[in-house]
């Protein structure tokens, strides 16, 4: 068990973006080395337990979760991006916002031998994008073994549009 108090360097900021919402800012924790030496251990833990083959990181803070995971368990790593920001090929999927819809897209490639996938992000909200990532995923090959959070706002539900069958692990659950 860790000494570190990972929920001690989350700082709250009121009224952001707009007012009315807490947002849950990691930056702190990112720039504490042994914060982050923490969450990686964690998350590696998951992985140990759903052993994927790939790490798919939704844009743009599950990149950093996402490639620091992927490089501390010696396995690939694929993003996920807004429209027109990936070369080549894409494969996309439209998805419904609470105000709008958007897009989401990855590449194809690397999804051939159907890789066991774990989908990871910073934090789980309202679970549409991560939701919209597992379609995606499962679209282009992969199979989506699990999901994996530093933040959780449960009381947004998040959790509750994502695969029933499928894990979901979250370091830290604000309610």
């Amino acid at each position: 068990m860790s000494s570190i108090d990972l929920r001690q360097l989350v700082r709250d900021v009121p009224d952001f973006p707009k007012p009315g919402i807490l947002f849950r800012d990691l930056t702190p924790l990112m720039r504490d080395p042994a914060g982050w030496r923490e969450v990686v251990r964690q998350l590696g833990h998951v992985c140990d337990r759903l052993q994927p083959d790939l790490i798919v990181g939704i844009e743009s803070r599950g990149f950093i979760v996402g490639t620091a995971l992927a490089t501390d368990r010696g396995i690939g790593f694929t993003p996920v991006r807004k429209p027109g920001k990936l070369p080549g090929q894409v494969h996309g999927i439209d998805y419904a916002l609470e105000y709008g819809t958007d897009r989401l897209e990855i590449h194809p490639d690397g999804f051939e031998s159907r890789p066991r996938v774990l989908i990871v992000d910073d934090l789980l909200a309202t679970g549409g994008t991560a939701g919209a990532c597992a379609e995606l995923v499962n679209s282009v090959g992969g199979e989506l073994i699990g999901f994996a959070f530093v933040v959780e706002l449960a009381d947004l539900a998040g959790r509750q549009k994502l695969p029933g069958a499928v894990p979901v692990e979250s370091l830290l659950i604000y309610s």
